[in-house]
């Protein structure tokens, strides 16, 4: 296994609540531990994240019982059919959330026309209540918050995360703060003040941003950080996005599989769930490819996988698409183990290639998309014209947010072709008929 990057080594145990009060019962579900990604050892489930025998990544283990399809299929419309797989309890559903997920999945045969796919779905997570997958990850963050007593829901984060935990918060009925790098898109920011008074502006990037999230979490008592002290519970909310595609696709996998990389989180815990899936007999194992796109702008991942190594250097980023602005990806080098594991690989492509990719997606799918997105497709368009990607086989493209959070990515291109008279003359004029 790869050497994991740590965020902060000195908080690995920083608690939103007293440590000594007891759980209830089936307080995480069917989670059992905490279980380090690098060597193993388990801990007790609670507000920890880094290892104390090795200081790698914690992720949460199960004891899954057995699941049908029947059993998932009578759950309701949201990540809570899928609850028996989680780290929430049986009653998740009676708590006050968001009610994110299971969100359309849907074959685009326009772009696959334009890009020369024979079968391309788009999972479009763009409709979830604040208009990304966050919404997904932030759910069963919300949920370890409550069961661990937290009294702060907070988070650093690019945008939409901020957006996420903002609302998730203040349905919930908890005090919220959220930490933003100070030039981050204007939509983005009011998409979170508007639900807390608490949004802070930090003056750097996310990296930053994040450093100062962590000596916080081990500063202050009971606050929850979603991505820092409670990460591995608020991680594993991505599984649904694999588990959503599977059923949406009749039970069964696809053969590849595009995903924008930020923390390179979501990609990783796609690939769990397919492989937990099969575990479980929901679908049959076969093959299949996991790709990462990044933008060139700030692609540690890409550049790592490009020249065959197996950890990842921090950059500082310098993209337009800065929901994917991570310089210091903490699930870096586990995106490059599932990409060359799988036989996919992970691309990154220039901001000018974002901004055409997003356009490309509106016109010929209907579908907005943000700069993450616009990545994502960008990538996927480079991936079939370089060969890496294979043209006759089940591709599978994940949009992560709407494009209203990041209009001044393409204001400048699009934009009335004509302004005219009112009279038929005029317009006759333009050619547009």
């Amino acid at each position: 296994m790869s050497a994991s990057i740590v965020e902060n080594p000195d908080t690995l145990a920083a608690a939103p609540a007293d440590p000594k009060k007891p759980l209830r019962d089936g307080a995480f579900g069917n989670a059992t531990a905490l279980a380090c990604r690098e060597c193993g050892h388990e801990v007790e489930l609670g507000p920890f994240y880094a290892c104390p025998e090795c200081f790698g990544p914690l992720e949460v283990a199960y004891d899954f019982p057995a699941v049908t399809r029947e059993q998932i299929a009578a759950g309701p419309a949201n990540i809570w059919r899928y609850k028996a797989l989680l780290p929430v309890p049986d009653d998740i559903e009676q708590s006050p959330n968001m009610e994110p997920g299971f969100t359309r999945l849907l074959e685009a045969r326009n772009l696959a026309a334009t890009l020369g796919l024979e079968k391309l779905w788009v999972k479009d997570d763009s409709t979830n209540p604040t208009n990304s997958f966050k919404d997904r990850v932030v759910a069963c963050a919300l949920s370890a918050a409550r069961e661990l007593d937290a009294k702060v829901f907070a988070c650093p984060s690019t945008g939409n995360l901020a957006n996420a935990v903002a609302a998730a918060g203040a349905r919930a009925g908890i005090k919220t703060v959220v930490f933003i790098p100070s030039n981050l898109e204007k939509p983005k920011q009011i998409n979170s003040a508007v639900y807390t008074d608490s949004l802070v502006a930090v003056e750097g990037n996310y990296d930053d941003v994040n450093k100062l999230a962590s000596e916080i979490a081990g500063e202050e008592d009971g606050w929850a950080f979603v991505n820092v002290n409670v990460r591995p519970f608020y991680a594993e909310g991505s599984k649904t996005l694999g588990y959503e595609i599977a059923e949406q696709l009749g039970w069964r996998l696809p053969d590849q599989v595009v995903i924008p990389v930020a923390s390179g989180s979501q990609l990783t815990k796609v690939d769990k769930a397919f492989q937990e899936l099969v575990k479980l007999g929901l679908v049959e194992d076969k093959p299949y490819k996991i790709f990462g796109a990044q933008a060139t702008g700030c692609s540690p991942v890409s550049a790592a996988f490009k020249d065959g190594k197996k950890v990842v250097r921090p950059v500082k980023p310098d993209t337009i698409a800065k929901s994917l602005a991570i310089g210091n990806p903490a699930d870096g080098p586990y995106v490059l183990d599932v990409c060359r594991r799988t036989g996919g690989v992970v691309e990154d492509i220039s901001d000018d290639e974002v901004r055409e990719a997003i356009v490309l997606l509106a016109r010929t799918e209907g579908i907005f998309t943000e700069t993450a997105g616009g990545t994502t497709v960008g990538v996927l368009k480079k991936l079939v014209e370089t060969g890496q990607l294979d043209p006759t086989a089940e591709t599978v493209v994940i949009n992560t947010g709407h494009g209203l959070k990041t209009l001044d990515a393409v204001a400048d291109q699009v934009g009335p072709v004509a302004t005219i008279a009112p009279s038929y003359a005029a317009f006759a004029a333009t050619g547009i008929a």
